[in-house]
């Protein structure tokens, strides 16, 4: 009789185990001092010790590339975004507690105004979903096969994660040694990016209309919509 050989097996994905709810979150409490949601899956809270500026992660990964010191920066896997199921990959960046208020006046100072409508924020009452503690098995994606965010750029346990948080104020700025990045030249730059990532998907999803040489996020058509000169082309 002939041998019936077995269908060839693919190779084994890796799978990064999770940590347990209990110990994930003593870890952000003790080690970082960051609260959290008291049930799982383990989220952290919000408004109280940062707030988030959030992206979509085609838009962020060119914000980060541009601004090498941002603070901490977490990847949101598309789909789990409680508030928009389904949703495109999101980029979260930590910012200073109370920075969330303070977007949307900087938008309208940038000039911006509807044309970011892209980039949120999440500050009090808020809520994002907690990534592998920093340090630990992951893959190299950021994030485990089933974890809903991972980090890109990790807090330092044991280190004051606040004194890196994008904030406004006296002694901001990027670059500064030892302060924090400037809030209002990172929403620019976060503006400016969600704008061409904007663009960008428009263009892709009509592939068959002609289009000019012009520079994308800046062709007279994108500048005429929005009305104005954003202050943050000269930031």
């Amino acid at each position: 009789m002939a041998r019936v050989l077995p269908r060839p097996r693919g190779p084994l994905v890796p799978r990064s185990p999770l940590t347990p709810p209990g110990v994930l979150r003593r870890r952000y409490e003790e080690e970082l001092g960051w609260p959290t949601t008291a049930t799982g899956p383990v989220e952290l809270l919000t408004g109280s010790r940062f707030d988030v500026l959030e992206m979509p992660a085609d838009a962020g990964g060119a914000v980060i590339r541009r601004l090498p010191r941002t603070g901490p920066v977490a990847l949101l896997r598309a789909g789990c975004d409680g508030k928009h199921p389904g949703d495109r990959p999101k980029l979260l960046l930590l910012i200073a507690a109370g920075g969330a208020e303070e977007v949307p006046g900087i938008l309208e100072w940038l000039e911006w105004g509807a044309l970011a409508a892209d980039l949120t924020t999440r500050g009090t009452g808020d809520r994002m979903p907690a990534p592998a503690f920093p340090g630990g098995t992951a893959l190299s994606n950021g994030f485990g096969s089933r974890e809903a965010a991972g980090w890109v750029r990790p807090p330092r346990p044991g280190y004051e994660a606040e004194n890196s948080l994008p904030t406004t104020g006296f002694g901001t700025g990027i670059g500064d040694v030892g302060g924090a990045p400037d809030l209002v030249r990172l929403v620019s730059a976060a503006a400016t990016e969600c704008h061409r990532a904007r663009l960008r998907r428009a263009r892709n999803a009509q592939s068959d209309r002609a289009y000019s040489d012009q520079p994308l996020a800046f062709s007279n058509a994108s500048r005429m919509s929005a009305g104005t000169r954003p202050r943050s082309l000269t930031l």
